[in-house]
């Protein structure tokens, strides 16, 4: 009886535990430099409120050609879960 239900409570948490995602697209000819820059962005209830987002033109700072990542980190699913889904974060990464 306890393997069962240590096998339960092991799947629980690994179903519970894969939202995380990337979304990655490029702008013009994609990145050239290399230069990296990173922002939060801010969203509650389940990601349906978003607080603050961050632009990716003004990350680039008028660049032709970048990279774009959205990501949920794990730090970012970390708040997300303690949180109870209240607040949920992202990353935006924008590499020129």
């Amino acid at each position: 009886m306890k393997k069962v239900l240590t096998f339960v409570m092991i799947l629980i948490i690994a179903v519970s535990m894969n939202a995380c995602y990337t979304l990655t697209y490029s702008v013009g000819e994609g990145a050239q430099t290399g230069e990296t820059i990173q922002s939060k962005n801010h969203y509650f209830i389940a990601g349906l409120v978003p607080a603050g987002t961050s632009d990716p033109q003004k990350m680039a700072g008028g660049a032709k050609n970048f990279d774009v990542t959205v990501k949920h980190t794990f730090v970012d699913g970390l708040l997300s879960a303690i949180t109870f889904g209240i607040y949920n974060p992202t990353t935006t990464i924008v590499k020129k």
